[in-house]
């Protein structure tokens, strides 16, 4: 747990870097921040590989008939792999986290572009073949408070806290089965998967803030009135595939779909990310994110989101 914290911790001082830092500070800082990571975290059976990205995007307008807005938003992303492999035993370990701001110059708040942090851990233990029994978890939240906007009766531009760090939060675990036939290309099996949903009960008691009316049973992320937690037990299925497209151009797939035996298994969760590095030279990329999301007790219908730009990247 002290290795994820510190990767963690790595990630908070990078987002929050004062504007006042020349670009060479960070530059410096995210080296040896990562350094030290690699240094604590390999070993004898251990691998240890990632990313930090930066994309930044800015546009200004004088003077432009046609229109548009001064704009300025910036994603920091951290991709790591430590994964552990000896004899008949396996532990593979992913970080995922990302965090992106946008500011434009008639509105009155920053707005976020990107908000993950997931955390995905797998240990097996070979049966037979390419086989092996396994135990997983996947843990997922956000870094800070989401919001709904909207404009008040003089067309003032108002937010609405709607989510923040551990509301959601989900932990999903259980034993398993998995086929893995490389690195590149995993397939986990989990027939009873137990899956919690956490949230602030400040959200689930008395009015609920998008209708104005007595809080509802579920209305939020499926928690009941006034409670925190809600369980589900059910069937998992993780796939993992990274390929090459081309030269220098990579894709890493990421697809869970899980099905609760207790209500609606018909209403199957899925959760699929899509990851393309499309490289320039050692510091440079153009990166392509996109995520999808289904979960009936969140939101009836998909959740998407996509941030592509321009990337600075440093492997390690």
């Amino acid at each position: 747990m002290r290795k994820i914290f510190l990767l963690l911790f790595v990630l908070a001082n990078l987002t929050f870097v004062q504007a006042q830092n020349s670009e060479k500070e960070l530059v410096q800082n995210t080296e040896k921040a990562v350094k030290k990571l690699n240094d604590t975290i390999e070993g004898e059976g251990w691998k240890a590989k990632g990313i930090v990205s930066l994309l930044l995007n800015q546009s200004s307008f004088n003077n432009w008939l046609a229109g548009g807005e001064d704009s300025f938003s910036g994603t920091l992303g951290i991709n790591y792999d430590f994964n552990y492999k000896k004899d008949d035993i396996t532990w593979d370990n992913k970080i995922l986290a990302s965090y992106g701001i946008l500011q434009t110059k008639n509105s009155d708040f920053g707005k976020k572009t990107d908000d993950r942090l997931e955390f995905n851990s797998i240990v097996g233990k070979r049966a037979f073949g390419d086989w092996y029994y396994s135990f997983f978890l996947n843990f997922r939240t956000q870094f800070s408070t989401g919001y709904l906007y909207g404009k008040d009766v003089n067309g003032k531009e108002i937010r609405t806290e709607n989510t923040k760090f551990m509301s959601p939060g989900y932990l999903t675990t259980g034993p398993g089965i998995y086929w893995s036939k490389d690195e590149n290309l995993k397939i986990n099996f989990a027939p009873l998967t137990s899956k919690f949903t956490f949230v602030d009960s400040a959200y689930t008691s008395g009015i609920d803030q998008g209708t104005g009316l007595p809080y509802v049973d579920g209305a939020y992320f499926g928690v009941d009135a006034n409670k925190s937690i809600r369980y589900e037990l059910g069937f998992y299925t993780s796939v993992y595939y990274k390929l090459a497209i081309m030269t220098n151009v990579t894709a890493e797939n990421t697809l869970n779909l899980y099905s609760n035996y207790l209500e609606d298994p018909q209403n199957v969760d899925i959760n699929y990310s899509l990851n393309i590095i499309m490289k320039v030279n050692k510091f440079l990329s153009a990166n392509l994110a996109f995520q999808a999301i289904y979960d009936d007790n969140a939101f009836k219908g998909f959740q998407t989101r996509e941030v592509f730009g321009l990337g600075i990247n440093f492997g390690f």
